[in-house]
């Protein structure tokens, strides 16, 4: 897997993605603590709307950002919104109304929504054979994971010796070294035949996308993903404090278990995509998570809650959550010519975000009116229903192994 670092241009843009990603985790937490120093117990309220506005953002700005990122360099389109996220950044320790918080946190991941799909699209251009593309998606997803275990325990350590605004200088400075590792590389920048207007440009990907049977199988898939990743994300707090009992160091530990699973996919699916195909190895990792949820929902039923049977339910959610998102840049990659990249992963980057959309407030709400075992049959049943949406659009005898197919074919 670690063979792609030798190419030097991804190897910077990895470290890149690694660096933003960490001052973006160390941001969100010092943002958790701005919050309740400028709103108090309204926090929560706070970091809601925070969180839905992050979510609008994602849904609506990417397919705008990815037409006007059409006829601009990659790298240049790149690395202006890394300063643009430096800057709303240093800007963060001086708020003090909540609705600045609102305003810069929509610039924030207006931004991100931006730099994430023409980051994405960069890499099969950099790393063109199917092996090293397979092995550089599987290290995404551990520095995703990483980012999710190491920025609470780093952002600990800093607050020890600093008070908490001074944390957001720290993230500013980790996009200014992104900024300056994309400028030490040369990107490809495909550009389209001929020029297209700005509605052509914007709806492209999600016409490409809509129009492709693979694609709109992942779409059934990425409903799965959110559908079991919102049961961890949004009620584990509840879980382990509310319903066990149990101390903050257990919930923790619960969202470690999903990192954990989610880790161990990322290692073992270069070496597994090498003899299967992506159709069954993201099916069965759909099947595990739907499953795994089935299974705390009818061990609660018989015979009660138990902090065993939620850490193995979490690290089969994690297995499954890895198999579903790792490949999905492959049918990204394979329903694309290079100069419609950017759009076609624009396009997953907001109809994915758009599943989370109806499937966080859905598990917050199952919870919070019916409790946990309703909760975890909801978002099972759910979850099937986007794996049988995902079967009937992606049949499994219309898999191509073509890696550039056009776009309008399976």
């Amino acid at each position: 897997m670690l063979s792609v670092l030798k190419n030097r241009t991804y190897r910077h843009l990895f470290a890149a993605q690694l660096i933003a990603l960490m001052g973006t985790g160390i941001a969100t937490i010092a943002l958790a603590l701005l919050a309740y120093d400028l709103a108090g117990n309204r926090a929560g309220l706070v970091l809601g709307m925070a969180l839905t506005i992050k979510m609008v953002s994602y849904v609506t700005i990417a397919p705008i950002a990815s037409a006007l990122a059409e006829t601009r360099s990659r790298r240049a389109w790149l690395v202006s919104l890394d300063v643009i996220r430096a800057a709303v950044a240093l800007a963060l320790p001086f708020v003090d109304q909540i609705w600045q918080i609102y305003v810069l946190i929509f610039m924030l991941q207006a931004s991100s929504a931006a730099f994430t799909p023409a980051f994405q699209a960069s890499i099969p251009d950099v790393l063109p054979d199917e092996e090293g593309y397979t092995n550089a998606l599987s290290l995404s997803r551990l520095a995703y994971d990483l980012e999710n275990l190491i920025s609470p325990a780093l952002a600990a350590a800093l607050l020890s010796v600093m008070a908490f605004s001074t944390m957001f200088f720290g993230t500013a400075l980790g996009f200014i070294a992104s900024a300056l590792l994309v400028l030490t590389i040369a990107l490809p920048s495909p550009k389209p035949s001929r020029r297209r207007g700005i509605y052509d440009r914007t709806t492209r990907g999600i016409r490409i996308y809509l129009t492709t049977p693979r694609l709109r199988g992942l779409l059934g898939l990425s409903m799965v993903a959110s559908a079991t990743g919102a049961m961890v994300i949004v009620n584990t707090v509840v879980v382990i404090r509310g319903e066990l009992g149990l101390g903050e160091n257990m919930v923790a530990l619960v969202l470690a278990s999903f990192g954990a699973g989610s880790m161990l996919a990322a290692l073992v699916l270069p070496r597994l995509l090498v003899h299967a195909s992506d159709r069954p190895v993201m099916s069965a990792g759909a099947i595990l998570a739907i499953v795994a949820l089935g299974f705390l929902a009818l061990k609660t039923q018989l015979t009660g809650l138990s902090l065993t049977a939620v850490l193995i339910t979490w690290l089969a959610i994690g297995i499954g959550y890895s198999a579903i998102l790792t490949p999905s840049g492959r049918l990204l990659r394979r329903s694309a010519q290079p100069a419609d990249r950017p759009a076609i992963f624009a396009a997953q980057f907001t109809l994915s975000h758009g599943c989370w959309l109806v499937t966080y407030p859905m598990s917050g709400w199952l919870m919070s009116q019916y409790g946990i075992v309703i909760s975890l049959w909801g978002l099972a049943v759910l979850g099937l229903a986007g794996l049988v949406f995902a079967w009937q659009q992606w049949p499994a005898q219309a898999q191509p192994n073509s890696v550039n197919s056009p776009p309008n074919q399976n």
